[in-house]
């Protein structure tokens, strides 16, 4: 029971990391841009609230707590906002193709945040500071009711900031008239046009709200999953590719976020505490074929759905092709 119970505690946090992926994905993706470069942009926003929060901690006097903390989440998004600024620019603007320019965004991404991480930074760590210790802060009562209260409240701020945005994403697409306008974008984007929705300023807007929240996920990688140490071997790139996974293996609703996130966080922890849980040992070979159970699981999804044609479960129309008014 106590190995269920660590498993748990660790598929949340890396479930929480491409759940901001995917949640930032999902809004890109509504508005009918497939944005491949969230991986790096994963990684602007952990440099960016990473490196603004220490250094302002490092050179102010008598640092603020909560100022730290803003400002680590501000340029987060910010950063990530710039990076979906430009997939916006080429694709929507200059109708670049899609594909191609968010994979030119991830390569752009991790190599401008290593090398600022590397040698800006200098090696240095957040795990000695106030803004590492204020991320990774669990709510000191609840999360000491026992083994329940650890596993509902045994995590930082940003878990809980987590469920309640995929949330208020679903408020947004099913009962607001921005978000249904959103949707037509991405589903007929010259029927919406037609109606008088400006549809470039939505793909914009959605394209760069949803990097700045992708941003997050880097961000919460950094200063709490990986307790204040900037990530230089790729992990980030990996799990933001898992988040992309995501978005298709919840079939485009935020509201499976909430689960199929922490699935996906429990699936990949699967090859670590399995063998514990049936007392057998596993060879090295085998744990790499275990970790790629997400994406298998996000296969057979796509499958499945692809094969029921139900219209609910399917992308937006328009997803990946450029929209140019003279066109029609």
């Amino acid at each position: 029971m106590e190995t269920l119970f660590a498993w748990i505690l660790r598929a949340v946090p890396f479930g929480t990391i491409i759940l901001y992926g995917a949640a930032g994905e999902i809004c890109t993706e509504k508005a009918g841009n497939l944005n491949l470069g969230i991986p790096g942009i994963m990684y602007l926003g952990g440099f960016a609230g990473f490196a603004s929060a220490y250094l302002y901690e490092k050179g102010a006097e008598n640092p603020n707590m909560a100022l730290c903390v803003l400002l680590a989440l501000l340029c987060a998004f910010a950063a990530g906002a710039v990076g979906g600024l430009i997939y916006s620019f080429l694709t929507v603007t200059l109708r670049a193709n899609q594909n191609v320019t968010g994979l030119a965004l991830t390569t752009f991404g991790k190599g401008v945040s290593n090398f600022f991480g590397v040698y800006v930074l200098n090696g240095q760590t957040a795990t000695q500071s106030m803004v590492y210790k204020t991320f990774q802060t669990r709510m000191p009562f609840l999360s000491g009711l026992g083994t329940v209260g650890q596993l509902l409240f045994g995590y930082g701020f940003m878990v809980y900031a987590a469920v309640l945005l995929a949330v208020g994403m679903h408020l947004f697409f099913t009962r607001t008239r921005t978000g249904l306008n959103l949707r037509a974008v991405g589903e007929n984007p010259a029927t919406a046009d037609a109606s008088g929705i400006n549809v470039t300023r939505y793909k914009y807007l959605a394209t760069c709200i949803g990097a700045g929240i992708s941003g997050f996920g880097g961000l919460y990688y950094v200063l709490d999953y990986n307790q204040g140490i900037w990530a230089t071997t790729g992990q980030i790139e990996a799990l933001g590719w898992l988040a992309l996974a995501l978005v298709i293996f919840t079939t485009w609703k935020p509201l499976n976020l909430l689960w199929g996130s922490f699935l996906f966080g429990f699936l990949y922890w699967l090859y670590q505490f399995l063998p514990n849980v049936l007392g057998i040992t596993v060879a090295s070979y085998v744990t790499d074929l275990v970790q790629m159970v997400p994406y298998v699981v996000t296969i057979v999804v796509l499958v499945l759905t692809s094969l029921r044609k139900k219209r609910e479960d399917q992308p937006p129309a328009s997803l990946g092709l450029s929209y140019f008014r003279e066109d029609r």
